[in-house]
């Protein structure tokens, strides 16, 4: 499966002209194969706006805004991952992503579970225990959001319930460069899976975003990489490449579940 990943500066407030950036990149990617297009967190919205900007423009998971993603995906035949502000059935908002396939169907939302400081406190609420792995174009796909990638917990447990191919939809932010070039390529060697982490760049009021999305294989190399700019990367991904590196470093199989339950 060929995917893209789009890294841009956040356009705040603009759900509409989103859509519309969605669908020039959608039609981009789909233009040189890509059967996948992950774009970075909250980005219909942006990220940085505020508790009543959040509650204003949050969705229920089939809104609007989700109802225009499915009919774009149709239109270019690309399945889509983006983040949005959502309105959940419980009144509360949470910070989720959602993937709809190629024919608009919408197979898989995920909502946020471990928040950011003070910024993303104020504004969501955390997900609850929900974990989703599903099947896209013959691959399993896990989805994190930002914060979550850099608890090794949360990606140990989509790998161990079959996630070959985790999408990580963020808004990382300076001076953490590090998550970018170490921490998720440490989760995808780790866990002997695929990692996709599509971040913005540029500036969002104080925040200063630090872009370096890519596009991660299970032996933790760089497949595509992105500096400071807005881009577009592309890979490939192989299931021989996924088979052959869980065959060197079998840690899912030789793992002690034993050893290692979560004691509450």
């Amino acid at each position: 499966m060929r995917i893209a990943l789009f890294q841009g500066a956040p356009r705040p407030l603009d759900v509409s002209g989103n859509l519309d950036r969605l669908r020039e990149r959608a039609h981009q990617a789909a233009a040189q194969g890509a059967q996948l297009l992950v774009c970075p967190e909250m980005f219909l919205s942006g990220y940085n706006i505020g508790a009543q900007a959040v509650q204003r423009l949050a969705e229920p998971v089939d809104g609007p805004s989700a109802q225009a993603v499915g009919e774009l995906a149709q239109a270019q035949n690309i399945a889509i991952v983006y983040g949005y502000p959502e309105q959940g059935e419980d009144g509360a908002v949470y910070n989720s992503v959602q993937l709809i396939d190629a024919h608009g169907r919408r197979l898989c939302n995920y909502r946020k579970t471990h928040l950011f400081g003070e910024l993303d406190r104020t504004m969501f609420s955390p997900g609850e225990e929900h974990f989703p792995v599903v099947a896209l174009n013959g691959w399993k796909l896990g989805l994190l959001v930002c914060y979550d990638i850099e608890f090794p917990e949360n990606a140990r447990r989509l790998a161990l319930n079959g996630a070959e191919l985790i999408l990580v939809p963020t808004a990382n932010m300076a001076p953490y460069d590090f998550v970018c070039q170490v921490t998720v390529r440490s989760r995808a060697q780790e866990n002997q899976c695929y990692l996709v982490y599509a971040n913005y760049c540029g500036s969002e009021g104080e925040i200063q975003y630090c872009g370096q999305s890519s596009i991660v294989a299970p032996d933790g190399s760089q497949l595509s990489l992105a500096g400071n700019e807005e881009s577009l990367l592309l890979a490939d991904l192989s299931h021989h490449t996924l088979r052959q590196g869980r065959e060197a470093f079998p840690y899912l199989a030789d793992l002690r579940h034993d050893l290692h339950r979560v004691q509450r």
